[in-house]
């Protein structure tokens, strides 16, 4: 059971079997006031009940039948705890860098979203009208596994440029020609050459091969751009690049130019009467 001292009302918990049915003295280790503790659900005795009386000098020794209960002082409230407030130039530093980080992340967002538009037009053929809007057309084709391998053709160096022609729509596309522009360390042209295909529709979502031979390429090739060739007042469409190389000449001994033989040679044919 709980006891609570009349006077300083300290609690203290009890058992209850050291309290008799007909009641018992106890005294506050507290403030030494003394009081009839009663069993729980006991009525309090008839007349009027004995004031505590607080100890000023020191007690006597307890009876026999006295208890003294003993437990923890008092809960002393803590003060609350305030909450620091950070200071005003590291708020606004905190800020800056909130308002930094967001911008960079929504450059970067709208860069990707137009270097990879084909693929966006793809995923979501409805983006195509925004992007045309803003002035960035998408084409329904797409230009992939752009490949040079170098190579030769009776005797002459030729680089043969290969890939596919991708159609993203459900619906047949016509291809336009093809524009291969050769490319030097600088990413500068050294040489174009326009190919137009012989069969230029590609059927929808379907995929068109293509294989075009450049004789004689520069030396100074270092890699190759393949693109469609845009109509006049057209922007640039999808651009495709590969690394390229110029085959060298063949290795081996030259061939060299033919020589009349000297006069009285025995290989030489009779002359003619």
């Amino acid at each position: 059971m709980i006891l609570t001292c009349p006077e300083c009302a300290t609690s203290y918990f009890v058992d209850d079997s050291r309290i008799a049915a007909a009641g018992r003295t106890v005294k506050c280790s507290n403030c030494g006031a003394r009081w009839t503790a009663l069993p729980e659900g006991a009525e309090p005795p008839p007349g009027p009940a004995p004031a505590p009386t607080p100890s000023a000098e020191p007690a006597p020794a307890p009876a026999i039948d006295e208890l003294v209960v003993d437990g923890p002082p008092p809960a002393v409230p803590a003060e609350p705890v305030r909450p620091r407030i950070a200071a005003p130039r590291r708020e606004a530093n905190g800020k800056v860098m909130v308002w930094a980080a967001s911008a960079v992340a929504a450059v970067l967002l709208i860069g990707g979203a137009i270097v990879f538009r084909a693929q966006v037009v793809q995923l979501a053929p409805a983006t195509q009208a925004a992007y045309a809007g803003l002035g960035l057309p998408v084409s329904s084709l797409a230009i992939e596994k752009v490949r040079a391998d170098p190579a030769f053709q009776g005797g002459r160096p030729v680089l043969s440029v290969s890939g596919q022609i991708r159609n993203l729509r459900a619906e047949p596309s016509d291809a336009p020609p093809l524009r291969v522009s050769l490319l030097d360390r600088l990413g500068k042209p050294v040489a174009v050459k326009v190919a137009r295909p012989i069969n230029a529709a590609v059927p929808a979502k379907a995929i068109r091969h293509f294989a075009i031979s450049i004789v004689d390429p520069p030396a100074s090739v270092h890699d190759l751009e393949v693109a469609f060739e845009p109509a006049p007042g057209k922007p640039k469409g999808p651009v495709a690049r590969a690394p390229a190389s110029a085959p060298m000449a063949p290795a081996g001994p030259q061939p060299e130019d033919a020589r009349p033989l000297a006069p009285g040679s025995p290989d030489a044919l009779p002359a003619p009467r």
